[in-house]
């Protein structure tokens, strides 16, 4: 009898033994994942505060009329924030607004036998028609060559010229001429040391634009570097436009130009026979 008892208790304990490693199973392997998510957290870094810009300009259209001689647009904002100001780097702004851009053919003249004569040409695909960039530091400080060229802030890096042929000596100088003549022209500007950042929060600047600014939508972008890297970035547009009796004449000019080239005539006329009666008038006084 002893000895038929001896197999149903070991059998037991087994099934006991088994049900005990099968319950304890779970338990260390919620600790393991519990440790194993504790050591990962423990080793992330911390985040870097996040950095928005709250925008405000002094007008958001310009409007170019018949007396028009240029405008000042006041750029002001502020940095939100929702951590304590990083005391690593400094905090420094850039202000960039970008008129249409369009292709622009550029031709350079060589004087051969006495005579200017156009050689070779290469067409600049986008150049903007107006480029102002405005820092709180010398650039070179404020943005390092990798940004400047992800962002395309700097005014070099803004135009793209792709449609030189290999056998053009000198292509760069093409879209170097383009950018001299507009900066002399006063439509491409780097104004440094221009925008005023007080407690690395308020910052504020003025960009003048010239009386012959091209209509369109002006991409306005504001950009905040720490260390030459951009941390955040804003954009909106400035509206620049004709209004009333130019934006009138101007759509007609466009959109009718047999119905434009009537009025001009008898407008022509009108102002012929008024001149002729008033000298008329006057010689007969």
């Amino acid at each position: 009898m002893s000895s038929l008892l001896v197999p149903v208790i070991k059998y037991r304990l087994f099934r006991a033994g088994c049900a005990v490693l099968f319950l304890a199973m779970p338990l260390a392997f919620s600790a393991n994942l519990a440790q194993a998510q504790g050591s990962l957290t423990d080793s992330e870094p911390p985040t870097v505060p996040r950095e928005e810009v709250v925008l405000g300009l002094s007008q958001d259209r310009v409007a170019i009329t018949a007396d028009f001689d240029g405008s000042e647009i006041l750029i002001f904002g502020a940095v939100k924030r929702e951590a304590p100001i990083p005391q690593d780097d400094p905090l420094e702004v850039i202000v960039a607004i970008s008129g249409p851009a369009s292709p622009v053919m550029v031709r350079r003249k060589e004087k051969k036998l006495g005579i200017w004569v156009n050689t070779d040409s290469v067409l600049v695909d986008s150049a903007p028609s107006f480029y102002a960039v405005a820092t709180s530091a010398p650039f070179d400080q404020v943005l390092n060559d990798t940004e400047d060229l992800r962002y395309r802030v700097s005014v070099g890096r803004a135009i793209r010229s792709v449609g030189a042929g290999m056998h053009i000596r000198g292509a760069q100088q093409f879209a170097e001429a383009v950018m001299r003549i507009r900066a002399d022209n006063g439509l491409y500007s780097l104004r440094e040391n221009t925008v005023a950042v007080d407690q690395q929060t308020l910052f504020r600047t003025a960009i003048e634009m010239p009386s012959d600014v091209t209509e369109g939508a002006y991409r306005t972008r504001i950009l905040l570097t720490r260390g030459g890297t951009v941390v955040a970035q804003y954009e909106t547009t400035i509206d620049v436009g004709k209004v009333g009796l130019e934006r009138f004449l101007y759509a007609l000019s466009r959109e009718q130009p047999f119905l434009y080239g009537l009025m001009s005539l008898a407008i022509a006329i009108a102002a012929g026979w008024g001149a002729s009666a008033a000298f008329r008038l006057l010689r007969n006084s």
